[in-house]
Parts: C-alpha cells; sequence; structure tokens
C-alpha cells in the first residue's frame, strides 16, 4: 500500500546514515517471542511476534497416498491466510498472492533443507505416508511477516507430537497424541529476508519500512556439521541485487545466524521441557 511521501523520504534519509526510525542498526531485529503450546487440538502450536508482527502456525499430520515420485516418503503441506484483523489491507476469502508466496517461501525452507525426516513418515511404502501440514494465521501484520511465518512453523514443528493412528481401520485418532515426536534431523532452517531502498540494505522492516522497500531477498540457511548452506533464496520486488550486495546479504546471514539462532534455538527447546 501507498505510504505518504513524506514518512518514505524519512525513512530514505535516515537509512542513508545507516540509522532507522525505531533506533535499530540495520541489520537489528526487533524483540522476538516465541510460544508453543497454544493450541489443544494441533499435533503442534506456536505464536512468534517480531516488534508488533504477530502469527499463528498450527502442525496437524494426517495419512494419504504418497506422491508416485516419492513412494516411501511422507509429504508436506504449508498453507497461510491473513486474517482481516491482520491490517486494515487484508479481506476475507481466498488466498491472495501475498499468502500464497509466503506459504511458498515457508515451505520451501523447510523441505529444502531436510528438516523433517520424510522417510520415517512412511507406513507402507507405496500405499500409506504421514502428511505435515502447515497452517499459518497472521494476527498482526507490520512487516516481515515472512521471517515471523517460518520461525513459527519450525518452533511449532519441533513441539509437534505425532497423532495416533489405527493400523486396524487406517485412520488417525485426531486428538489423542503418541508420545512420539515428529520426526525431524539437526538441520534447522533459519530464514532471513533482506530489504533495500537505493543502495542500502536492511533487515527486518516494520510496515512503513516494508511498504517504502524497493526489492527482498529471503535466504532459508541451516549449519550442519560447523558448515553454512543456504538452501532455499526467493527475489521480491523490482529492485535489482547486485554481486556484491548479495555477497554481503550472504555475510550478514551468516552473522546473524550464529548471533540469533543458538538464542531462539534455546528458547524453543526450553519451552520443549515444559
Amino acid at each position: 500500500m501507498e505510504i505518504p511521501n513524506i514518512n518514505k523520504n524519512k525513512i530514505t534519509e535516515v537509512l542513508e546514515k545507516d540509522k532507522r526510525l525505531d533506533g535499530r542498526k540495520l541489520f537489528d531485529y526487533r524483540d522476538i517471542e516465541i510460544e508453543t503450546g497454544i493450541s489443544k487440538n494441533a499435533e503442534g502450536s506456536a505464536r512468534v511476534r517480531i516488534g508488533k508482527t504477530e502469527v499463528i502456525v498450527g502442525v496437524k499430520m494426517d495419512v494419504q497416498e504418497p506422491y508416485p515420485d516419492h513412494e516411501d516418503e511422507g509429504t508436506l503441506i504449508t498453507g497461510m491466510e491473513f486474517s482481516p484483523i491482520s491490517g486494515e489491507r487484508y479481506e476475507s476469502g481466498p488466498p491472495k498472492i501475498d499468502a500464497i508466496e509466503v506459504a511458498r517461501v515457508v515451505d520451501r525452507g523447510i523441505r529444502e533443507s531436510k528438516f523433517i525426516d520424510f522417510k520415517k513418515l512412511c507406513i507402507k511404502e507405496g500405499e500409506k505416508v504421514w502428511s505435515v501440514l502447515i497452517d499459518i494465521y497472521a494476527i498482526n501484520d507490520d512487516g516481515n511477516i515472512l521471517d515471523a511465518s517460518a520461525l513459527a512453523s519450525v518452533a511449532a514443528l519441533m513441539v509437534a507430537k505425532m497423532p495416533e493412528y489405527d493400523e486396524k481401520t487406517e485412520k488417525v485418532k485426531f486428538g489423542e497424541f503418541t508420545k512420539d515426536s515428529v520426526p525431524l534431523t539437526e538441520n534447522i532452517p533459519f530464514t532471513m529476508t533482506f530489504h533495500k531502498i537505493k543502495n542500502k540494505l536492511f533487515i527486518d522492516p516494520n510496515r512503513d519500512e516494508e511498504d517504502t522497500s524497493e526489492g527482498r531477498v529471503t535466504l532459508a540457511i541451516t549449519k550442519p556439521k560447523k558448515e553454512y548452506i543456504i538452501n532455499a533464496m526467493q527475489k521480491g520486488d523490482m529492485a535489482l541485487f547486485s554481486i556484491d550486495e548479495l555477497e554481503q546479504v550472504v555475510k550478514e546471514t551468516e552473522k546473524l545466524y550464529d548471533k540469533m539462532f543458538n538464542e531462539l534455538n534455546k528458547k524453543i527447546e526450553k519451552l520443549m521441557k515444559k
């Protein structure tokens, strides 16, 4: 949505001085809060707040036939919904392009990182596998809903439990859970979106900064065996990124991963023990 030019000019002017209107540096996140177990019916759930941006994610499990090209692997389906309460720009109805993009980027980061061990979700090869369904709901969109959605999805998966499955009737006992967690690997993806205004790169924009942004690039990164791996990347909006700018993005991504990932992962693991 369009914001007044005076706001855009002020945001741009401050960024040129490597500052931001709320006092943050270019590569500082707002305060991040994580809460898990917010739904009694979901196999796993989480609420994440980044500043005033808030999302809720629920993980559900079901059984289906496998895809023909992955007969011994489970499946993943990710959906996203902007509810009318998340901002005045959103209306009720089927997901629009912004919601579809968020869902696809989150899905790709989880899928390509091999965070879910899909082979362990196979019940009977070629016939029955578990399907992981991730539902993302935006409660308030004050910018950077993508990173918040990705973090909440990872948190919800980390606390998710497998539901009871009756092998005789081949039906899932929804609402009844086992003690087994959803099979995950150590490749925990951390998703970061960099925005660009003029020649300045920055992260975690608030609403006005995001509306002023001329371009963005999102990376999903893991660090197995102490080696950084970019598992997925998504370019958005019209501004171009030079090779030097992309190299800067990669360097800052690695710094942010080391700075933030361990702290956020400890928060989630602490919640898992409750």
